[in-house]
C-alpha cells in the first residue's frame, strides 16, 4: 500500500493524530489505528490493530476494526488521510445508527464507506466477505441496512501530503 499515510505530517501534526482527535472529540473511545507500521504509529499513543488479512486493502482493516470491539455496539471507521474531519461529522454518523441500521455511511457525491459507523454485529459479515476474497466494501454495504448521512465533501477531502492543501 506504499507509504504509511498515518505518519505523513499535516502542518506539523500527523494526519492520523488529527483524525484521532476528531474521533475523540465526538466521544469515541478507545481510538485505535488499524494496519500500518506499529513503530511509526506508536508515537501517536494509539494501539495498533493488524489488518484481518494483510495486503488486501481497506476491507481487511475495516473487518479487523469492527471485530476488535465485540463488547461495543458500534465502531466508527475513518481513513487516516482525511485530516479535515470534524467531530460533528462523526456525531452525525452515530446519531444515524438507529434501530434496524447496520451501517451509517457518510455521503458526499458518493458513499464514503471509510467514514462510517458500523454495528459490531456486522463483524461476521465483513469477515466472511474478506475470507471469500471480496475486496469491495460497497459490496458489503449492498447487503446491509444503510443510513446515508450527507456530509460536506471538504471534511472528507483525501490528502496524501501537506501539498494537497494547495491543490
Amino acid at each position: 500500500m506504499g507509504r504509511d499515510k498515518a505518519t505523513l505530517p499535516f502542518h506539523g501534526v500527523p494526519m492520523g493524530a488529527r483524525v484521532a482527535a476528531a474521533l475523540r472529540g465526538a466521544g469515541c473511545e478507545p481510538v485505535v489505528a488499524v494496519g500500518g507500521a506499529e513503530a511509526l504509529l506508536a508515537p501517536l499513543g494509539l494501539e495498533v490493530v493488524p489488518d484481518l488479512v494483510p495486503g488486501i486493502g481497506p476491507i481487511g482493516g475495516l473487518a479487523a476494526a469492527v471485530a476488535r470491539f465485540p463488547d461495543h455496539d458500534a465502531v466508527v471507521a475513518v481513513a487516516c488521510d482525511v485530516p479535515l474531519l470534524v467531530p460533528e461529522v462523526v456525531r452525525s454518523l452515530l446519531d444515524a445508527l438507529v434501530a434496524g441500521v447496520d451501517v451509517a455511511v457518510a455521503v458526499t457525491d458518493r458513499r464514503e464507506p471509510l467514514c462510517a459507523a458500523w454495528r459490531t454485529s456486522m463483524a461476521p459479515v465483513l469477515e466472511a466477505a474478506v475470507r471469500s476474497g471480496e475486496r469491495r466494501i460497497w459490496k458489503v454495504l449492498d447487503g446491509a441496512a444503510v443510513a446515508e448521512v450527507q456530509v460536506d465533501a471538504a471534511y472528507l477531502r483525501n490528502m496524501n501530503s501537506p501539498d494537497d492543501l494547495n491543490g
